[in-house]
């Protein structure tokens, strides 16, 4: 099989198989393909014994891991480690698929680690700072809308790819349940407060004043100025303008919001498993980055405020 087809064939697996279709992995896994296939036509194509100006499309038997150590060897000299992980990342799931369709006898990325990531701890906002946040004026529908949106967000830890997907049927205000739409059209069903339910019912006394005349009606629940399902740019750019308006200076994104309500639930004792499934995590180990953040801030807190820090000070006889 030429290796142009077995992309092909695997970016169509991944959308319809693993229900990929509306996410920016598969983006990710063409693009990445694109540039390894470039890769592997400059260094490794073969031409026809007979005309040298005849190129014989790569064939997907000719991948071997040696290939593979070589190409990452190339990254290193342009990318950061983290990029050169989700290149890696995208050739072993091309070449897991490969195998599984029996074009491959063996994994080519088998044995190949990604090189070491730093760990980034996710900025984070503190209660005062989320209140801070939160304690918008309520002066217009837009602000109402805003508002909604933020409480709902802080109270369930939701994507904001999800949370702009929710419809007005999506929420049980008598059970306060919530059903999640989530990566890989996995659904979970979550919990939502009192605070949450409260300012997404008084959204919704006043959405109708932002649907458009002339448009046909959605049943997206949160709308833009064009009667329209907001987007997660819109929330972003909003996002932008509170934060001037409230004097937070800190670099806050919509997944800021979603670390502090991790980070929140951890600090008051929730468990990681009840974490992880609240957030829609598949791996544990991607929830477990909050125990970081909640250990330094208990370390920083500790050099703060303990009588018997680590630095050395004056000595009390008794």
């Amino acid at each position: 099989m030429q290796i142009e087809d077995a992309k092909e064939d695997f970016l169509s697996y991944c959308k319809i198989e693993k229900g990929l279709v509306e996410s920016s992995t598969v983006k990710s896994y063409q693009e990445d393909l694109k540039i390894f296939i470039q890769w592997l036509d400059e260094h490794y194509n073969h031409h026809d014994k007979n005309d040298s100006t005849t190129r014989i499309d790569f064939l997907v038997s000719h991948l071997n891991k040696t290939m593979v150590k070589e190409y990452l060897n190339h990254l290193g000299h342009t990318l950061s480690a983290k990029s050169m992980a989700r290149h890696l990342t995208t050739i072993r799931q091309f070449s897991l698929y490969l195998v599984k369709e029996k074009e491959l006898p063996l994994d080519i990325t088998a044995g190949i680690t990604p090189p070491k990531i730093g760990r980034k701890l996710p900025e984070v906002l503190n209660a005062n700072e989320m209140e801070q946040l939160l304690n918008i004026p309520l002066n217009n529908a837009f602000d109402y809308r805003n508002k909604a949106m933020l409480e709902l967000m802080y109270a369930t830890g939701l994507r904001i790819s999800e949370l702009v997907k929710l419809t007005i049927f999506d929420l049980d205000f008598s059970t306060q349940l919530i059903t999640i739409k989530g990566k890989g059209r996995k659904e979970r069903v979550i919990p939502f407060g009192d605070y949450a339910k409260y300012y997404v019912e008084r959204y919704l006394e006043v959405r109708p004043s932002l649907l458009v005349k002339g448009k046909p009606q959605t049943d997206i629940l949160f709308l833009n100025n064009h009667g329209e399902g907001m987007t997660r740019q819109g929330f972003f750019k909003n996002l932008k303008k509170i934060l001037v308006a409230q004097g937070i200076k800190k670099e806050v994104s919509p997944h800021t919001i979603r670390h502090s309500f991790a980070t929140t639930m951890l600090k008051h004792g929730a468990n990681l498993r009840v974490i992880q499934e609240l957030l829609g995590h598949e791996d544990i180990t991607t929830t477990k980055i909050y125990t970081h953040i909640s250990n330094e801030k208990v370390h920083d807190d500790y050099k703060k405020h303990h009588l018997r820090k680590s630095e050395r000070g004056e000595k009390n006889e008794i």
